[in-house]
């Protein structure tokens, strides 16, 4: 960066007096929650080997500010931008850092680590941006690190830093390696000065990253360039041809954290992508790096060229920054002051010459602790006030209600191309699982779990893993901040997995009352009847272009269905069927039929009752999943005994009704014996269909006689449980006589 110099030096003590007066209540306080959080992230990847594990345990700076133009200031400019340079003096002997180890071999033990001093010099650039709303600031170059380290076992005992040789080198070198990776030239952070300050606490953001092209391509430029890192993603030994840039394949990996998705390979030295993926944030900054690749022609490998990074920031006002490195080092700066709002930038590559990139970005919402967020415009947070400052406090007594939706474009390792995905949640130490749907990237579950709420943020961690016959194969990962879920409000996301290239899950997850919760999920006295209407605009199953659709209806381990309804499209059934509400997850499956072939599916989905009032019907159209098109029209009701006369479905006895179904079963036999003496086909699969209607009422009253069962002899067992307790003299004399 080419900078001149506009002003005469300037002396600035009344800077360093304003520093002292805010450094206190205002700028130590947040500095060292900031750096707490960078500090502790670097702990978890960078320890020394004498240290097996390593935990921040309190941030303090310290009450002395650092010195800021001790020698004076000059105003200068590198192109448009104006540029504040002053030096940073910082001695600080009060500072309180405290980590807590886990010795490693042949040490072992725990000691505390104690930072409480700190010297750091260098000289500081500071550049205000975007009219005046924020200003970034970095090191001209690697400052000056100096670190005072004490040593203790836990106790008021402190030791010297030779303890533990090393450490106090590789602290040194610890915060000297961040300053330098966030903060020394080109690279800058951001100080946002927004009009008003909300005061909330972020907790992730969703954002759409659109890679849309790049320019100026040149293998030349790219393989010569200084700042490209001599790396390869798998290397074969051959010696590269020189070809022409317009035979360039290239693709760009996009990262955030432990995200990463790639872009289709395109040819050209200007290719263009239009590749657009929904990232997710955990905190309020975050790093989006894009690399970019080639593929030779005619290979399968593929070799890393170069790279360009952009820094997304939530601002007070529930704004955005986002900040870059611009041509010859200087500052590319956007504000987004709503969110929704498109950013475009255009990003030049690092290394001399080595082209540029432009992409699209668009912060859908920002998540806040209190359950709001800012979405499309709009500031949402007049929940806030109708229940509290914050909804995840303790003992609020509730439960968190996830169901696992879909999921799309899930990645296939079988050397087949099939995969059998599932899902695994884990909340504190619960773990749940889905079934494994067979052969598809694009599973959908619709399964629904629930936990006890955790309190102090607790994440809801996914894996998504294939099942196969040699071992389950891991597909990617995620988590799920749960802080600030609102009662009465489903949030439906997508979540993007990590440490793979494609897939997203679709998650609904709602916070319920536990009262609420157990009222909502009725008793085994009452009912659920479900009236199944008609379906329209199915999908046609049939060469002819028509299907023969029925409905399979699973209740928990309850199957029923319908009548099959021929040729149609739109058929229209007007069945009702009855289960008792006992909370289990209730599952339409169109189908065709078929007299010959297996039946086909064309479409199902879940119905949600749970949260339906007593004995009021809900008339409603579902659109079915797994399919292009198609809606089913459903009534359910939830019926109440105590508010409404139950009827006489169980007057008879479980072991009474199988003995019915077991003789109505024979005589359908016998009837099926005819229709095939007689040739009537179409007879032949009206009942088969009866006699698969019958089997499965069968099913469905074993199971309840099964339950009937085991309630009365866990109903003896605590009887005679009981009698023991009671009468435990009585018993005694009994066996003795």
């Amino acid at each position: 960066m080419f900078i001149q110099p506009v002003t005469p030096l300037e002396h600035c003590e009344w800077l360093n007096k304003l520093l002292a007066d805010i450094w206190p209540n205002y700028i130590n306080p947040k500095l060292s929650m900031r750096f707490s959080s960078i500090v502790a992230k670097r702990l978890k990847h960078r320890k020394p080997r004498l240290i097996e594990r390593i935990e921040l345990q309190g941030f303090s700076l310290g009450s002395s500010p650092p010195s800021l133009g001790l020698h004076g200031t000059r105003w200068s400019t590198s192109g448009d931008q104006r540029i504040m340079r002053l030096g940073f003096d910082w001695d600080s002997t009060d500072t309180n850092i405290m980590l807590f180890a886990k010795l490693a071999k042949p040490l072992m033990g725990t000691a505390r680590i104690v930072i409480n001093s700190i010297h750091i010099k260098g000289e500081l650039l500071l550049m205000p941006v975007l009219d005046g709303k924020a200003i970034m600031y970095s090191f001209l170059s690697t400052p000056e690190v100096r670190i005072g380290v004490a040593f203790g076992s836990g106790g008021s005992q402190s030791l010297p830093a030779t303890v533990l040789p090393g450490v106090s080198s590789w602290l040194v070198k610890l915060v000297t390696d961040t300053l330098v990776k966030t903060m020394v030239e080109p690279r800058r952070r951001c100080f946002t000065l927004p009009p008003v300050d909300l005061m909330k606490k972020v907790t992730g953001a969703i954002i759409y990253v659109t890679v849309i092209s790049a320019s100026k391509l040149s293998r030349s430029n790219l393989k010569g360039s200084i700042a490209r890192r001599q790396q390869s993603l798998m290397m074969d030994g051959r010696s590269e041809d020189c070809h022409d840039n317009k035979d360039m394949l290239t693709f760009v990996e996009v990262e955030l954290e432990d995200l990463t998705r790639k872009t289709y390979v395109r040819p050209g030295s200007c290719p263009k992508w239009d590749s657009t993926f929904n990232m997710v944030l955990h905190e309020d900054t975050g790093i989006l790096r894009f690399h970019l690749y080639e593929c030779p022609p005619g290979s399968v490998k593929y070799d890393y060229l170069t790279s360009c990074e952009i820094k997304v920031r939530y601002v007070a006002d529930d704004s955005t920054v986002f900040w870059a490195i611009g041509p010859d080092s200087t500052v590319i700066a956007k504000h987004a002051e709503i969110c929704g709002k498109d950013v475009e930038m255009v990003v030049p590559f690092e290394g001399a010459n080595s082209g540029e990139l432009t992409v699209k970005l668009v912060l859908k919402e920002w998540q806040f602790s209190d359950g709001s967020h800012s979405s499309h415009g709009i500031r949402l947070g007049s929940q806030q006030s109708l229940y509290g400052s914050s909804n995840f406090l303790s003992g609020t007594g509730r439960k968190i209600c996830i169901t696992v939706v879909e999921g799309k474009d899930l990645m296939v390792k079988d050397k087949l191309g099939k995969s059998d995905p599932y899902v695994k949640l884990q909340y504190g130490k619960v773990l749940k699982r889905t079934k494994a749907v067979q052969h598809t990237p694009n599973p959908i579950w619709e399964q629904k779990f629930e936990f006890d709420e955790i309190v102090g943020g607790e994440y809801l961690k996914i894996k998504c893993n294939s099942e196969e016959t040699f071992g389950d194969e891991n597909i990617g990962s995620a988590r799920v901040n749960l802080e600030g879920i609102i009662e009465g409000s489903v949030r439906d996301v997508w979540v993007p997995l990590e440490k793979v290239n494609s897939g997203e899950l679709r998650l609904q997850i709602e916070a319920v009352k536990i009262e609420d919760y157990e009222g909502s999920m009725g008793s085994s006295n009452g009912l659920i009847e479900l009236v199944l209407i008609e379906a329209r605009d199915l999908v046609a199953a049939d060469i002819r272009g028509t299907s023969d659709p029925y409905v399979r209806v699973h209740y928990g381990r309850m199957k029923r269905r319908t009548k099959v309804m021929y040729k149609t499209l739109n058929p229209q059934w007007h069945q009702t069927l009855e289960f008792p509400d006992d909370g289990s997850p209730l599952v339409l499956h169109v189908k065709d039929h078929n007299t010959v072939l297996p039946t086909s599916s064309i479409g199902d989905c879940v119905v949600e009752y749970h949260r339906l009032p007593p004995n009021q019907i809900c008339d409603k159209w579902i659109p079915l999943q797994g399919v292009k098109r198609g809606e089913i029209h459903i009534q359910i009701t939830r019926k109440v005994p105590e508010l409404e006369k139950r009827p006489s479905l169980d007057s008879e006895s479980s072991s009474t009704k199988v003995h019915q179904i077991s003789g109505q079963m024979k005589e359908m036999m016998i009837k099926l014996q005819t229709l095939i003496e007689d040739g009537n086909v179409e007879g032949l699969s009206e009942s088969l269909c009866e006699l698969e209607t019958l089997h499965d009422m069968q099913e469905e009253y074993t199971a309840q006689l099964e339950t009937e069962q085991m309630l009365l002899l866990n109903k003896i067992n605590e009887l005679g449980q009981e009698i023991l307790n009671s009468s435990p003299t009585l018993i005694r004399r009994a066996y003795s006589n």
